[in-house]
């Protein structure tokens, strides 16, 4: 086990440092100036600014100097406000970020689970019918379709709701909403077919051939299996969230680090994307490992071998 989580944590810092290696490099060859963007500056003034961001140096230089300083944990200043770093952006703005995603994980995966456990029980009947709709809705809608579609309803026709900024926690509950529907609707259908192959299984119905309790086949047999794939699919759902809220926190005006990476690109505010990016790919992959591991946890039959390691 410690040897799997061993290697396991080695391929994530290798996976971190490829991004990281990527980034650079991809931001050095894209076309603009962040100097550019503030209303024509001299260009002994924006030759200035190259130097102070070392800028001017070989791009081999900067990629060592960066990598120093990423190692330090520091991100670097803001090229667009200079007298902000991009640690402070990071530290105003993933507190409701994280706030953001951990809300509308544990609904997708509490309803998502509810729904394909119930749509599995009742097959081929109304309530099956119902939470696949559901499910189909929220599939093929895409997150920022469907916070415009909150926003204009919800929020200003029937003002059921608040919309924009992030003041109480009734301005989470639209947002939060945006964010659940997808994964929500991924883990219905993904329980559903997973519940419905279990409760076919031999152990299942020898369960019930000994008399036990529904209740007790469903929650303590049946769920408990039928939930692996939904974990092993965890870290995906977690990536699609993360990066879905980028445009869902700038449509509703959240302060988060979406909101920080779109205005960012728009300012052409490499360190601030750089910065962001790594930051977030961290813990994405970090997410990752913890769900690859639990999977282990989770169901005691697997046996980590020296050749499935």
């Amino acid at each position: 086990m410690w040897k799997y989580t061993l290697k396991r944590f080695m391929w994530a810092i290798v996976t971190i440092w490829v991004i990281i290696t990527v980034t650079f490099f991809i931001m050095k060859v894209i076309p603009g100036d962040p100097f550019a963007q503030d209303g024509g500056l001299p260009p002994i003034v924006q030759k200035n600014l190259h130097a102070h961001y070392n800028l001017d140096k070989p791009e081999i230089v900067q990629y060592g100097m960066y990598l120093k300083s990423i190692l330090q944990f520091d991100f670097g200043p803001s090229m667009k406000h200079r007298s902000i770093t991009v640690n402070d952006y990071i530290k105003k703005g993933f507190p409701v970020s994280l706030h953001l995603g951990l809300q509308a994980l544990s609904i997708a995966i509490a309803f998502g689970l509810i729904l394909g456990v119930i749509a599995a029980l009742y097959q081929n009947k109304w309530p099956d019918y119902v939470s696949m709709i559901i499910a189909i809705i929220g599939i093929s809608v895409p997150n920022f379709i469907l916070a415009t579609f909150l926003i204009n309803y919800v929020a200003v026709q029937w003002n059921l709701l608040p919309v924009a900024t992030w003041k109480s926690w009734s301005h989470t509950i639209l947002p939060t909403i945006s964010l659940a529907m997808m994964p929500l609707a991924y883990i219905a259908r993904l329980m559903r077919s997973s519940m419905l192959e279990v409760m076919s299984q031999d152990y299942i119905l020898t369960a019930k051939a000994k008399g036990l309790k529904q209740s007790t086949i469903i929650i303590k047999h049946a769920i408990r299996n039928a939930i692996l794939p939904v974990v092993t699919v965890l870290g995906i759902l977690m990536t699609n969230l993360v990066t879905g809220s980028f445009i869902v926190e700038y449509i509703f005006g959240i302060p988060g680090m979406g909101d920080m990476f779109v205005t960012s690109i728009f300012n052409r505010d490499y360190s601030v994307i750089l910065g962001s990016t790594i930051f977030y790919s961290a813990i994405l992959i970090f997410l990752i490992f913890i769900v690859d591991v639990a999977y282990t946890w989770i169901d005691p039959r697997i046996k980590i071998t020296k050749e499935s390691s």
